[in-house]
């Protein structure tokens, strides 16, 4: 069952197209991560989603109701975290959560405690006196404390210095494990995302390049080394799954997009005599960085 479902989503400013034809999947109760540059629409994507914005084309259904319809009973179930989220700063941190907790039947007192304590944050400090750190982490407890059915977070982890980032994904980590919570997080910080997400999906100029769990996509790439005997290397034709083939002196390199050790090394075999072949996984950033790679040079050959 999935939470979240888009089709055909699309939001154009002028000319400009910011997401292009999105069709998505949430599944219920996981982290889902979507990445990708700065620019590539993951916020526009969000906004949709949370209707504040408005699709030029195709539609989103957010807790089985169109996205463009939701209302007070489903925002009850949603909790909303961005970068350029707007607090009453004039508020104190114990007067945010007083004024908050009405709005919310489901409000978890004994869970506002606890977020209280790991976060750190002083009770009676007003927010305008908050570092930007402490500002977010404010905005997540208030939208945690409630138990909400989703949590979206947009871009949470841009200018936080690394305790305060540590502190942030332990605090969504620990409340993700306590129920059946879906939690939806854009970010181009894959190191942070990665220790997060048990799915990913990737934008690049407002499309969908990829969207999986995060094991199988992992599991699908390797970095591969072949240590050539004496014969030659040749490189044209090889399999489209090898990414960024390059020859450097006895060895050939390449990121193999679709690994599997038996048929992988039975082609390398096939086309390079006497070779041997080791294959090291890949992080999430590595898999991030030679997709971009890839897709830039694919425009520039496009283009020319």
């Amino acid at each position: 069952m999935n939470i979240i479902e888009t089709k055909n989503l699309t939001r154009r400013y002028g000319r400009t197209e910011a997401v292009h034809g999105l069709d998505l999947a949430v599944p219920t109760g996981s982290v889902f991560a979507l990445l990708g540059p700065n620019g590539a629409g993951k916020t526009t994507t969000l906004k949709m989603l949370m209707n504040l914005l408005e699709p030029t084309a195709g539609e989103a259904r957010v807790l089985g109701v169109d996205s463009r319809k939701l209302g007070e009973r489903e925002r009850r179930l949603i909790g909303y975290v961005s970068e350029n989220q707007q607090l009453p700063l004039w508020m104190t941190v114990r007067q945010l959560l007083d004024y908050c907790r009405p709005f919310y039947p489901t409000w978890d007192r004994e869970l506002e405690q606890t977020l209280l304590g790991r976060f750190a944050l002083p009770e009676a400090r007003k927010l305008a006196h908050l570092s930007r750190g402490m500002l977010m982490k404010a905005a997540l407890l208030a939208s945690l404390a409630y138990r909400p059915k989703l949590l979206v977070l947009d871009e949470p982890f841009s200018g936080l210095d690394p305790l305060v980032r540590d502190e942030f994904i332990k605090g969504v980590l620990e409340v993700s494990e306590q129920g059946d919570w879906t939690v939806v997080v854009s970010s181009h910080d894959i190191d942070e995302v990665e220790r997060l997400a048990d799915h990913v999906a990737m934008l690049e100029e407002g499309r969908l390049r990829l969207s999986e769990p995060t094991e199988e996509l992992q599991a699908r790439f390797r970095r591969v080394e072949v240590a050539l005997g004496e014969s030659a290397a040749q490189l044209d034709g090889v399999p489209s799954g090898w990414l960024e083939v390059e020859r450097a002196g006895r060895n050939v390199r390449f990121v193999d997009s679709q690994y599997e050790r038996e048929a992988t090394e039975q082609a390398c075999r096939e086309r390079f005599a006497d070779a041997t072949v080791t294959a090291q996984p890949m992080s999430l950033r590595e898999i991030f960085l030679t997709m971009a790679r890839v897709q830039r040079a694919e425009r520039k050959e496009a283009a020319s």
